[in-house]
């Protein structure tokens, strides 16, 4: 995944995803997220990490989470 904003590395961290370049995890970025913390408390807490990679873990999110409700359709209507 060369140009990633996430890498996998069983000597980083034990093989947790983490963005590139640095020993952060991506999930540190949900836990701030769930904590009620900004992104840009979260770039403070962990200057390591760029604003790029960030957004980049935030769009792959996003676009997982599309793909998902496209193939099992809306699930909140009621």
């Amino acid at each position: 995944m060369s140009g990633s904003a996430i890498s996998i590395n069983p000597k980083v961290q034990g093989g947790v995803p983490c963005f590139t370049g640095t020993r952060v995890p991506v999930s540190s970025l949900f836990d701030h997220v769930e904590e009620g913390y900004t992104l840009d408390e979260l770039l403070s807490d962990f200057p390591t990490v760029k604003r790029e990679q960030a957004i980049a873990a935030l769009e792959l999110v996003k676009a997982d989470m599309a793909r998902h409700v496209d193939r099992r359709g809306d699930e909140t209507a009621a």
